[in-house]
């Protein structure tokens, strides 16, 4: 099944979760990935597995960022960017296909890299021609039989980032919240969120967070959902503040002659 988050942003990263679950729809408020019996497979019963994670896709997205969502003072808003998850080896080729396929703009396939305390840093990035950076996330630029713009980002401190959010009270800037009154509703979501631990690490003159899998192992999908959304999010231009954050863009050429021109003046 595909797992999705949707959620909404304010400008210092106030966030809210406005809408998430599975294509097929399970029907049941608690359900695991192992136990599953409405599948892809049986949603397109013509179709290989390919076909059947191309037309969930389609259909999914179709749903998603076809639509308006309306927010409180009554202005209506669409999604301006989705990210899907790329990094199974089985289905990346096919979701960089259906990215460059989409009539939709808004989606890119993204990659999460585990970035840990001996490993080199997104910062230290050596910026290349026509890339985009931000903060631990960077969009390389275009080349190769994936002539499509992905997105990469460091899982690890994105995933204590949106764990931060979730700590911060509720009405104080930069705090993350789930829609409705219920606990309970969120029950499944709370775990997927929680189904992981952080340790943190020293290595290299760094000390970073590094997340594992508990040693039960949980579905974590949704985690990766509300990750992918925040990443989206700070691609758009949402910062942080205290963050630091910057989006470095390849710059135009400049020419001798303008150069001459302004020591002339």
């Amino acid at each position: 099944m595909l797992f999705y988050v949707v959620a909404a942003w304010e400008d210092e990263f106030t966030g809210f979760v406005t809408d998430y679950g599975t294509y097929p729809d399970q029907g049941k408020g608690y359900f695991t990935l192992r136990d599953t019996r409405r599948s892809l497979e049986r949603a397109a019963p013509r179709a290989g597995m390919e076909g059947a994670i191309y037309a969930g896709l389609e259909r999914l997205t179709e749903d998603i960022l076809g639509r308006e969502w309306r927010r409180d003072d009554g202005a209506m808003l669409r999604v301006e960017r989705c990210l899907i998850d790329a990094n199974w080896g089985q289905s990346t080729d096919l979701v960089y296909q259906f990215c460059r396929q989409s009539r939709f703009a808004a989606v890119l396939p993204s990659h999460g890299k585990y970035v840990g305390a001996s490993s080199i840093p997104f910062s230290e990035y050596v910026r290349k021609k026509g890339d985009r950076i931000g903060l631990n996330w960077r969009i390389p630029s275009v080349r190769g039989k994936r002539a499509v713009r992905h997105v990469l980002y460091d899982t690890n401190f994105w995933k204590s980032f949106i764990h931060s959010r979730l700590a911060v009270p509720m009405g104080d800037p930069g705090c993350l919240s789930l829609f409705g009154r219920s606990p309970e509703m969120h029950r499944l979501f709370s775990e997927h969120l929680t189904a992981e631990y952080k340790v943190r690490t020293e290595g290299r003159g760094r000390v970073v967070d590094e997340w594992k899998t508990k040693p039960n192992p949980m579905d974590n999908h949704w985690l990766d959902g509300i990750v992918g959304c925040a990443v989206a999010a700070s691609v758009q231009g949402v910062s942080l503040p205290g963050t630091q954050e910057r989006t470095v863009r390849q710059s135009m050429p400049i020419r001798l002659s303008a150069i001459r021109g302004r020591k002339t003046r």
